[in-house]
């Protein structure tokens, strides 16, 4: 039989029919980058099993990738599930969030969970890994995975896999114990080699290798403010009856779908107030409040309605972009790829942006600049702003807002910050949690589109860097805030289904984004739709669907 030539790194090369992509793998291993997971194969994504029948072009997902990292934690996540079914017979495991540079995620078995479990867990994960177990994979029909999973008793997948659409249905199998996963694992235990298991209470954190050091675990990073947001959203979700997918379909099928909408915004719109009280009984500390999430967490919508509750507590808020202040363009600095950097704090004119919010603090009238964006250099005319002399405060958007780098001049407590951005803790089901970078993607998709003109293509293409600029400029600071805000909905990704799927099938496999928007699509197949008239004007989601009622 003839050989199939598959190029690889830029060679061709020569295999015999019937090699699985595994098999051929093994020759293009780079240590420092960590094992190779998976690979696309033109510009579709495979798992390892994968064997190719023709000519193609082959490039290795290893750890230096976000789909080799999404392969590997859920590889690893699924050790970890078996080894908690072996040493703790009928406990339920939950995958919940990112946090600390990990997966937090709780065991529910009666009592609480303690550092010997955790070190017991590990052990048993280091023995299934050190034998190189095989992953299997089956697909069987749908029907025969949900009673499956029923005589298992994984009553979520069951919920889920009911508004299955396709006639079958993938399932894994890790020793005697079956699961479903959103997205491909590695084909044995063996890959996993590098991974930490912690107690966090009143859960674990899981960790492994990120794609900027993919031979070890990164160092560990406390974040108990985002923690305990995730908990309140955890909290929100229980007052609504949803925790997955499944329950979340459950209920529109049920025609719930309107009240789910309005409690929802509600829960939202108090928060928003009780963020409101807390600036109010800080008013004479306090009268700077910054703002700063990465992009499409909603903060222009957020910002407008915080001011509205600061107006109901008798405070007069003016809003400044930290955008206006941007140098002209020839004089922005440069990246490490030769590139302006407009994402850099020295992309803002520091100086003048300090010395206006200096004299607003002390009375005086200012000429708060516009950037005019076309040409690349502050407008000749701004707005005229004056702080009210009791009741006024100044509320500051932008990237940098929560870095004291901004405002070095103005002491700390003089300062309340506020930290925005979309953390859903709905799952998929118990295994495959949503990460919040999809809920923010599908969101700026939907917006792009239609305030911007941009088809999808052109947003994903951005979203790389888009990610990096949060990673340097926002993610750091978060912990800094003094308070944060979840401006995710746990019915929004209903909404948002129809609006992204038409922008997301127009991406053909010709492109190499072409596995990011199949993925997508995927994940969006979970959702059943929900119609966005029962959307109120004011919410945050009407932002990247339109018609809200504040200017965005």
């Amino acid at each position: 039989m003839d050989k199939i030539r598959l190029t690889i790194e830029g060679r061709v090369y020569e295999y015999a029919p019937g090699l699985s992509l595994a098999e051929i793998s093994r020759d293009f291993v780079r240590p420092e980058r960590g094992p190779i997971v998976g690979a696309k194969v033109g510009n579709d994504l495979r798992d390892l099993w994968f064997v190719p029948t023709g000519d193609a072009v082959v490039t290795w997902i290893d750890l230096t990738h976000p789909d080799g990292t999404r392969i590997y934690a859920r590889s690893l996540s699924f050790v970890l599930i078996r080894a908690v079914r072996e040493l703790f017979p009928g406990a339920r495991v939950t995958i919940e969030h990112s946090l600390c540079k990990g997966l937090f995620g709780e065991i529910h078995h009666g009592r609480e969970l303690t550092a010997e479990d955790i070190e017991a867990l590990a052990a048993r994960m280091t023995a299934i890994i050190a034998r190189d177990e095989p992953f299997q994979k089956t697909e069987i029909p749908v029907a025969e995975a949900i009673d499956l999973f029923a005589r298992d008793g994984q009553e979520d997948k069951v919920r889920l896999l009911r508004y299955r659409t396709t006639p079958t249905v993938k399932v894994y199998w890790c020793g005697d114990f079956p699961d479903y996963f959103y997205g491909y694992t590695v084909p044995s235990t063996g890959y996993l080699k590098v991974f930490g298991l912690q107690l966090y209470k009143p859960g674990f954190l899981l960790r492994f290798p990120l794609p900027e050091d993919p031979t070890r675990l990164p160092s560990f990073v406390d974040q108990p403010k985002l923690a305990r947001i995730f908990y309140e959203f955890e909290r929100w979700g229980q007052i609504l009856e949803i925790d997955d997918v499944g329950a979340l379909n459950d209920q529109i099928a049920a025609g719930n779908g309107p009240d789910l909408i309005r409690v929802s915004e509600a829960l939202h719109e108090k928060k928003i107030a009780q963020i409101a009280d807390m600036i109010y009984l800080n008013r004479e500390r306090a009268r700077l409040v910054f703002i700063a999430g990465p992009s499409s967490s909603g903060k222009t919508t957020f910002i407008q309605r915080l001011a509205i509750q600061l107006r109901v507590l008798g405070l007069r808020p003016v809003t400044i972009s930290l955008d206006d202040y941007f140098v002209p363009r020839e004089l922005t600095p440069r990246g490490e790829d030769g590139k302006p950097d407009f994402e850099a704090l020295e992309a803002i004119d520091l100086e003048f942006f300090n010395r206006q919010l200096l004299a607003l603090l002390r009375g005086e009238e200012v000429e708060v600049p516009r950037y005019d964006f076309v040409q690349g250099r502050p407008a000749p005319v701004g707005r005229r702003l004056r702080l009210a002399a009791r009741d006024g405060l100044i509320l500051v958007e932008g990237i940098h807002a929560l870095n004291e780098r901004l405002t070095p001049a103005i002491p700390r407590e003089e300062k309340f910050k506020i930290y925005v951005s979309a953390l859903t803790q709905l799952n998929i089901d118990h295994h495959n949690r949503i990460p919040t970078t999809d809920t923010r993607i599908l969101r700026r998709i939907v917006r792009d589109h239609k305030f911007r003109g941009h088809a999808a293509l052109q947003t994903l293409r951005l979203w790389a860097g888009v990610r990096r600029g949060e990673e340097r400029n926002i993610f750091p600071f978060q912990e800094e805030a003094d308070v944060m805000f979840n401006s995710a909905l746990p019915y929004e990704l209903s909404v948002l289904k129809p609006f992204a799927e038409p922008l997301l099938q127009e991406i053909g496999p010709e492109v190499e984004e072409y596995s990011e928007a199949k993925r997508l699509l995927k994940f969006l197949s979970y959702f059943l739709p929900l119609g966005a008239a029962e959307v109120p004007t004011n919410s945050i989601l009407r932002e990247f669907i339109g018609e809200s009622c504040f200017r965005v």
